[in-house]
């Protein structure tokens, strides 16, 4: 067991190191957005002549949304003669004809917009969204995805932010349709809400960079080509584009002022889906871009900060070894009880790991909401954060191998209200394995939990606790409501049928 003993140390102090730091940023990043506070985003005036823009609207097999955004596309409060909307169909079951309603329906009211099926998704998003920029007439680019509703003066809102010609791109911030849907669409709303309130708005008033969030945004035609267009390289080419643009010299201007709404996803099969694909995407964009960062002449704090930005799921993959080393710290400090005192000096800066939990708060504080009545699900929120832990480890495993990335899209089934049927309909994911190593570490840290409580080590007791409710929590939810939709689905007859 001695043997033993330094490597563990040194890998306990070395994680806890690492989340100090990432607790610090999350704290710094906190204490920004409120400093700034949610800024006065008033246009800039009237853009005259309004300049020529076309709105891209990627779409790949949703065919209960897609009418809804493509109407929504075709309503914007815009001059007619300067607008193009161009929707992106790579669909291959009803939607195409769905869309293709929708498209004739727009022409006919003298909308100039055009249908581009693709046989093939070559290059997936990023590859639709490339194919169509080579045809696309606008000065200005609007990307909306399938979920997403842009309200009518979205265009009007954003472009006079343009005023500055190094402007590349305008992010706005994201709504939510089903926000009370359910737990699971309420805690989402929370993470969102942290992130744009708190993370994309202190970077963006810092002059830090950040990221186009790959819709409900506007992009500068000409910053695309200089950066060298979209990519399909990584999985997240929102967020590559973004930082080889800012390696460019361009800008980029966050409004918090602009809500677009979307659909959240309401099965925790697509959650865990949308999330794998986002820390997968991160983690290849931070190998990709991390050197060419740290060779740019950009300030150091701008290098540093776009070190913590880019490697951000890293946050989850030491919170999962430190799910592995507590039993073992707990073990070892038994056998000597001495050695506590030694882990115990890490104990304040593992306290740092609780930093996320600030950003739900200031989130809710900054959209001027009652946080404080959120408290207690704030602090579920982060045992939920936990729990998605593997998820990110699965993925970081598959860029280790160098495994290809295939882009697959969150299903989405136009649901805003509680009420609204959905789990007969099209596009549910059959059961991940991975809830089966979840239950496992679940009842790892609940040992852990004991453990600690017998010892009265009662921080790792509490980390123990957190880690154990975050694995149940995914795990079970995901099984009971992948059961449920079984269950419905053989007995009532599903819509149609299930596509995974």
């Amino acid at each position: 067991m001695n043997i033993l003993f330094i490597p563990l140390a040194l890998v306990y102090f070395l994680v806890t190191g690492m989340l100090f730091l990432y607790g610090i940023n999350f704290i710094y990043m906190t204490y920004l957005a409120l400093r700034y506070g949610p800024p006065d985003e008033k246009a800039h005036g009237v853009l005259s002549p309004w300049p020529k823009v076309t709105v891209q609207l990627p779409i790949y097999n949703e065919m209960y949304v897609a009418k809804r955004l493509v109407e929504a596309a075709a309503n914007l409060d815009y001059p007619v003669d300067s607008l193009e909307i161009q929707v992106l169909d790579d669909s291959t079951d009803e939607t195409h004809g769905i869309i293709r309603q929708a498209v004739r329906a727009a022409k006919k009211r003298g909308i100039d917009i055009k249908h581009l099926h693709r046989k093939d998704r070559d290059g997936y998003k990023a590859g639709a969204l490339r194919d169509g920029f080579a045809r696309a007439k606008g000065e200005f680019i609007a990307i909306f995805d399938a979920d997403f509703l842009p309200p009518r003066n979205f265009l009007k809102q954003t472009l006079p932010h343009f005023s500055n010609p190094q402007t590349a791109f305008v992010q706005t911030r994201w709504g939510h349709l089903n926000r009370d849907f359910s737990f699971l669409t309420l805690l989402q709303s929370l993470a969102i809400d942290a992130h744009f309130m708190v993370e994309q708005l202190a970077r963006s008033r810092r002059g830090y960079w950040f990221n186009f969030n790959g819709t409900a945004g506007i992009w500068r035609r000409q910053a695309i080509e200089d950066a060298g267009g979209w990519k399909a390289d990584t999985l997240t080419e929102d967020l590559d584009l973004s930082y080889r643009a800012f390696l460019r010299g361009w800008k980029a201007i966050f409004l918090s002022s602009v809500e677009t709404p979307a659909e959240l996803p309401i099965t925790f099969n697509g959650f865990r889906r949308q999330q794998h694909r986002w820390a997968r995407g991160s983690l290849e964009c931070a190998i990709k871009l991390l050197p060419k960062v740290w060779a740019s002449d950009a300030p150091l704090k701008t290098k540093v900060e776009a070190t913590f930005h880019l490697t951000g799921y890293g946050v989850h993959l030491l919170l999962l070894a430190y799910s592995l080393i507590y039993p073992l710290v707990t073990i070892f400090s038994q056998a000597a009880p001495g050695l506590i005192s030694l882990f115990g000096l890490a104990y304040v800066f593992s306290l740092t790991a609780l930093a996320p939990t600030l950003l739900f708060i200031a989130g809710q504080y900054q959209l001027k909401k009652k946080w404080s009545s959120y408290l207690p699900l704030l602090l579920v929120v982060s045992g939920f954060g936990a729990g998605m832990m593997l998820n990110t480890f699965r993925a970081a495993v598959e860029v280790i191998r160098g495994r290809p990335g295939e882009f697959r899209r969150t299903p989405k089934f136009g649901v805003e209200k509680r009420t609204s049927p959905w789990a007969k309909k099209k596009y549910h994911l059959g059961l991940d394995p991975i809830v089966f190593w979840e239950l496992l570490l679940a009842a790892i840290n609940a040992y852990t939990m004991a453990l600690g409580i017998q010892a009265g080590y009662w921080l790792i007791s509490f980390y123990a606790a957190l880690f154990a409710f975050g694995f149940a929590f995914t795990s079970i939810y995901t099984i009971h409501q992948t059961v449920m939709i079984n269950r419905i689905q053989n007995l009532r007859g599903a819509e149609l049928p299930v596509h995974n």
